[in-house]
């Protein structure tokens, strides 16, 4: 009998796999995998053991670190100045659509509120008209009686 498969997808941020095979499935070495978690390049997860256990998005990350070294030869001060701007960038693009959200519901909001008021007016009646407006006087009884 073969080794069973889960057919449930992995998350993105699952810290799935052991340093080897995160080393195997990135194109390094497991000690460049270290190398990169203490200057802080990629942060795998942590066993309670303290074994590191990397995440698909860690290994999508240590592909681009390499790219980014080998390729573009750019030094690993650079690559993680460049991993801190496109974490920013993310979190605020996710702000962003947060606040959109908001607005949107806001403008519904005010838009319903505004159909309200609209239907609530009935031009059969006239427009109320302040200048206009009927004031009855009642004299009071003498004082002390209401």
């Amino acid at each position: 009998m073969g080794p069973v498969s889960d057919p449930r997808p992995v998350a993105e941020d699952a810290p799935v796999f052991v340093i080897s095979v995160a080393a195997e499935l990135a194109g390094m070495h497991a000690q460049t995998l270290r190398q990169y978690d203490r200057l802080g390049l990629v942060r795998p997860g942590r066993t309670p053991g303290g074994g590191r256990r990397y995440s698909p998005r860690d290994v999508a990350l240590l592909r681009e670190v390499q790219r980014l070294s080998q390729e573009d030869g750019v030094n690993l001060a650079g690559i993680k100045r460049i991993i801190e701007l496109e974490s920013q960038v993310e979190a605020l693009q996710l702000r962003v659509h947060e606040l959109l959200a908001e607005l949107d519901g806001a403008q519904r909001r005010a838009m319903a509120a505004e159909s309200a008021v609209r239907s609530g007016f009935r031009p059969d009646l006239g427009h109320p008209d302040p200048g206009t407006a009927l004031v009855v006087w009642r004299p009071r009884g003498p004082r002390g009686s209401r």
